[in-house]
C-alpha cells in the first residue's frame, strides 16, 4: 500500500479548507499560494474530489471550491477512493490481477490476510474525519507553542524572567 502525492496533497488542501468558515470558497490560486503545489496538479486533484462529491465547485470570476458538506462528514477513506481508487488493493482479486498469473489462487493461504489488511485499514480510514485531522494539528501547533515558550524560558539567564 502506498498513496501518491495525489492523497497527500488532496488531504492537505482539504484540510485547509476545513480550517476555514464553513461554505467559503476557495480558489485553487489560493491554495497554490499557500501550499505551494503546482497548479495542474490541484486542478486534477479537484476534479477527482468534485467527481466524488467531496467538494462542490462554484465557477465564475469568483469561483473556487467548497466543502461539499461538513469536514466531520468527510472521511479519509472517501478521499482515498476518490484520489486512489481503493485503500489498498488485493492482488487476488480478479478485477486487480488481470494479466498476473497466480498458480495458488485456489490453495492460497495468504490471501486471507490481504483481506483482512484491507477490511482493517478501510474500518480505520473511514473512522477518521477531516475534522478529527484539524483538530490534531491544532493540537499539535498548541504543543509546539508551549515547547517553544518552555524552551525560550530556559534559555533566558537566571534572575532575568520575566
Amino acid at each position: 500500500m502506498r498513496f501518491t502525492t495525489k492523497t497527500e496533497y488532496g488531504v492537505v488542501c482539504l484540510v485547509y479548507m476545513a480550517k476555514q468558515a464553513p461554505g467559503k470558497v476557495i480558489t485553487i490560486a489560493d491554495l497554490v499560494k499557500h501550499e505551494k503545489m503546482s497548479i495542474t496538479y490541484l486542478q486534477k486533484i479537484f476534479h477527482a474530489l468534485k467527481q466524488a462529491d467531496i467538494v462542490t465547485a462554484h465557477p465564475g470570476r469568483n469561483g473556487g471550491y467548497s466543502l461539499a458538506r461538513p469536514a466531520s462528514q468527510i472521511t479519509l477513506k472517501q478521499v482515498i477512493e476518490a484520489l486512489e481508487g481503493g485503500t489498498f488493493d488485493i492482488f487476488c482479486e480478479p478485477e486487480i490481477r488481470k494479466e498476473i498469473v497466480c498458480t495458488h489462487l485456489t490453495l492460497c493461504a495468504v490471501r486471507p490476510v490481504w483481506a483482512k489488511t484491507k477490511r482493517l485499514l478501510d474500518e480505520y480510514y473511514q473512522s477518521v474525519n477531516l475534522e478529527m485531522i484539524v483538530q490534531e494539528e491544532e493540537r499539535l501547533r498548541k504543543m509546539k507553542e508551549e515547547t517553544a515558550s518552555v524552551m525560550q524560558a530556559l534559555a533566558e539567564p537566571l534572575g532575568e524572567a520575566s
